[in-house]
């Protein structure tokens, strides 16, 4: 394991003790407001999210008023070691592995493609580079897909995770666009 990343991990996750649930829901306000004035998101038909941990930016609200809003919201779920997939999230939710809730499959369900993926992360830089929980579940997921056109991908964090750069590696996910509190950080 990459000492520089684990460091970083447990530097964010004294970060994130350091605020109770409620201020980082609190916090997490202005963060969505930009994600949901985004010009990609309102463009988008289909957007791929995250339901939210509870040291996470809060994106349940975003997520139903999306759906309200008459967008097809896609959902994680782990189909296996170290795979997951996206599939349509219809109001249902299981918990799934590691604790996180993921929408339900159903008999009808088709895998679909999103032109926004909305994407969780430990710590991000300005460049895009993202650092995940390190199971590189989303690393591996955007390796395998070859979306035409590409989607955008969004990082979304708090102001603490946001650093000039981060460790990474050739094979993690860079992400087009982080976006904090106070600012968009535009990534190449």
């Amino acid at each position: 394991m990459n000492t520089e990343k684990a460091s970083l991990r447990q530097e964010i996750r004294r970060c994130k003790q350091a605020y109770t649930p409620a201020q980082l829901r609190e916090m997490s306000h202005p963060i969505i407001e930009r994600l949901l004035s985004h010009p990609a998101v309102s463009k988008a038909h289909t957007i791929a999210f995250y339901h939210s941990l509870p040291d996470e930016v809060y994106t349940h609200d975003a997520i139903e008023r999306l759906r309200t809003a008459g967008k097809q919201i896609l959902l994680p779920r782990v189909t296996g070691e170290g795979t997951m997939t996206f599939l349509p999230y219809d109001g249902t939710l299981e918990k799934g592995a590691f604790g996180i809730m993921e929408g339900t499959p159903t008999a009808t369900t088709t895998l679909c493609t999103a032109e926004v993926f909305v994407v969780p992360g430990i710590a991000f830089d300005r460049e895009g580079h993202r650092l995940g929980r390190g199971g590189g579940y989303y690393d591996r997921f955007f390796q395998s897909i070859s979306h035409h056109p590409a989607p955008v991908t969004i990082g979304l964090c708090f102001p603490f995770q946001l650093f000039d750069t981060i460790p990474h590696e050739d094979y993690d996910l860079k992400v087009d666009q982080v976006i904090t509190s106070s600012n968009f950080a535009l990534a190449n």
